[in-house]
């Protein structure tokens, strides 16, 4: 009797809608508990509670209908319970003024300044002062972003220990020093608006180009990091920044949906369908950019020993260029030159390895690659890149411009070794293929 074969067990679909449906809500569940407990690293432990429980009961009775809502009342219910076997319940029913058994919203703020919006209070406490810059930045992106620390670490191009380690005592400073669940005010505001900005853009980017797993694009990350920037713009008008930042991530959403093909392959900028960008948003970023140059004029003539008039900061001069690239309707017609003297703009006034391997693109178009591979090779030796895979990737990039295809495929193949995104290994792996 011939052996017959082992029965395979079909994936269950549930397993991928929590997965899925946990990676996109986890922000909105952990900052929504943290107005209960008023502890982020307890509201993180609740919302993964919520999940474990998803995974025991989804499979059994079906995913729900509405599945974000299910695993927000479910972490919240969980948070109820918590404070109810504290001895402390009473007074933080009174701090929390709202009935947590109904999970009810609270009323509008009188204060017109303040904002009704968990998430962006969940980052401005994260970016709170007690926590190292790092620590902040990782933080939130774990927090807000959902990231894994194996992304975060990739985006900072430090070892994931290290970031791991941020993490843990940046909850636990957060706990030890009751740090306020709010967005401040006056000068506290205006100090935490650098580290605020970062995280944002960081989260933004990480939606842009994944660092990890089989998606490109993560788009719930650029949607939630651009209405948390259009919030920070309205809050703040007269910071300069806020609006550049506003500015950069319109003009970097306009390009969505030509950055990815049928399949969900990427596509390289000089080989997007530039009828597919955003028109809207692309106005958007304009005028939010002319918002940024009349508030840096008004910011540079109103404080005394500031920065000259009309200064730009490192975001409005990243807006400047996305503009650019905004304002060519095709990959021929931009303007290298200008991008290439922003981007040194930008080099003296944010330097790091990452800006001059921007501008080392900028500088090949705009003077032939071999200029550009100079400026690439000078940055062999930068510790901080020596496992960034768009390293290799650019000089590939120019090596194949100069006809050097077998040296171009070596760095195409080193690229996609260094990858962590499904999606650009293929593409690397496919241009190491076409250099051969």
């Amino acid at each position: 009797m011939e052996p017959q074969p082992t029965p395979v067990t079909p994936p269950d679909p549930s397993a991928h809608a929590i997965e899925t449906v946990f990676r996109l809500q986890s922000p909105r569940i952990i900052a929504g508990v943290t107005r209960i407990v008023r502890d982020v690293g307890i509201a993180e432990e609740l919302a993964q509670d919520a999940l474990v429980a998803a995974l025991e009961q989804w499979p059994r009775d079906g995913v729900p209908d509405n599945p974000g809502a299910w695993l927000m009342a479910t972490a919240r219910h969980r948070a109820v319970d918590l404070i109810r076997r504290r001895e402390n319940y009473a007074r933080k029913l009174a701090e929390i003024g709202r009935d947590l058994e109904t999970a009810a919203q609270p009323e509008e703020p009188a204060d017109p300044e303040d904002i009704d919006d968990d998430l962006l209070r969940l980052v401005f406490t994260a970016c709170h002062p007690v926590l190292s810059a790092a620590a902040r930045t990782a933080l939130t992106l774990r927090l807000l972003g959902g990231l894994t620390t194996a992304e975060i670490a990739r985006a900072f191009l430090v070892p994931e220990p290290t970031v791991a380690q941020r993490i843990v005592r940046a909850k636990r400073t957060l706990a030890t020093r009751n740090a306020a669940f709010e967005v401040p005010y006056g000068p506290e505001r205006e100090a935490r608006l650098g580290s605020v900005l970062d995280v944002i853009y960081l989260i933004f980017n990480e939606g842009y180009a994944a660092t990890a797993g089989d998606d490109w694009l993560r788009p719930g990350l650029c949607e939630d990091a651009l209405r948390l920037a259009r919030v920070l713009s309205s809050l703040m008008p007269k910071e300069p920044e806020v609006h550049a930042l506003t500015s950069l991530l319109e003009f970097q959403a306009s390009r969505a949906a030509a950055r990815t093909g049928p399949d969900g392959e990427p596509v390289l900028l000089r080989d997007q369908n530039r009828r597919r960008w955003n028109r809207m948003l692309i106005a958007r970023g304009i005028a939010a950019l002319h918002r940024a140059e009349a508030a840096s004029s008004t910011l540079g003539s109103a404080r005394a020993g500031g920065p000259p008039s009309g200064a730009p900061g490192p975001y409005a001069l990243q807006a400047a260029i996305a503009a650019c690239h905004a304002h060519a309707y095709t990959y021929e017609e931009t303007d290298w030159a200008s991008i290439a003297t922003l981007y040194g703009l930008l080099a003296a006034r944010a330097p790091s390895p990452v800006v001059e391997l921007n501008r080392a693109v900028a500088v090949s178009m705009a003077q032939g690659p071999a200029e550009g591979l100079a400026i690439v090779d000078a940055l062999a030796a930068e510790p901080a890149l020596s496992d960034y895979h768009l390293l290799p990737s650019v000089r590939g990039d120019l090596l194949e411009r100069l006809g050097r295809t077998t040296e171009a495929r070596a760095e195409f193949a080193r690229a996609a070794e260094l990858t962590r995104n499904e999606r650009e290994r293929e593409l690397l792996l496919r241009r190491a293929g076409e250099s051969s």
